[in-house]
Parts: C-alpha cells; sequence; structure tokens
C-alpha cells in the first residue's frame, strides 16, 4: 500500500542506507592529517598539557616584554604618578596619594637620621 501524501522525498531513505564500496572509494575525501603546525595555542587550558609544560610555555612570552615592564616598575618605586607620565596621562588620585606618603615617610626618615647624627656627633 503506497500513500500519495506529503512530498516523496520525505519517504526515500537514500541518505539513510549504506553507500556500496564502489561507491565509497570515489567520493572518499583525502584522511585528517593530525599534528598540523600552529593549529593549537600554546597556553590554551583546554591542551593536555602538564602544568609544567604550560608554565615552561609562557616563560618566553612573559620574558620578551620584561623590559618595559622593568622600566616602569623601577619609575613607580621613584615616584608613583611617573608610569602614568611616561604614557601621557594623568596621574590616579591613588597614585597621587601615595606619592604624598612617601614624600612624607622620606621626609621623616631623613629627620630621623639627622637626630642619630647629631647624637653620635654630640657623644663624641
Amino acid at each position: 500500500m503506497s500513500s500519495n501524501v506529503g512530498n516523496a522525498q520525505v519517504y526515500e531513505a537514500g541518505d539513510q542506507r549504506v553507500p556500496p564500496d564502489s561507491e565509497k572509494k570515489q567520493n572518499q575525501a583525502k584522511p585528517f592529517e593530525e599534528g598540523k603546525k600552529n593549529s593549537h595555542k600554546d597556553n590554551d587550558s583546554k591542551d593536555e598539557r602538564s602544568i609544567g609544560n604550560r608554565l615552561a610555555a609562557a616563560k618566553p612570552q612573559n620574558d620578551s616584554d620584561s623590559g618595559k615592564g622593568d622600566a616602569e616598575a623601577k619609575a613607580a618605586q621613584e615616584d608613583p604618578t611617573l608610569p602614568a607620565r611616561m604614557h601621557g596621562n594623568e596621574p590616579s588620585r591613588g597614585a597621587q596619594i601615595d606619592a604624598e606618603i612617601q614624600a612624607e615617610e622620606e621626609a621623616e626618615l631623613a629627620k630621623k637620621d639627622a637626630k642619630k647624627k647629631g647624637m653620635a656627633g654630640a657623644k663624641n
């Protein structure tokens, strides 16, 4: 018993049947080539690599920018507002407060050193 209802393609099962071997060889694509260069990112968190390997891969990335970071770190130790000025920006309020605190602490230390030196000179 056949039905004339609907589209005939709905009832065909061509896509569900296994093609014969003669057709398989003709339509078969090239096999997938594994391990292509640059197919994965070095620090991909989903790669199955050990933590040591990830750290070893990350080290050169962190070391390559070290020249720029070192200059900024040294500048920040001297004056907290200097890194922002190096980039042409106005220092943040926090950096300004840090600079004030640093200046106050240096003045206090200088005062204490002068007091110690004065006491040491009086004893001699």
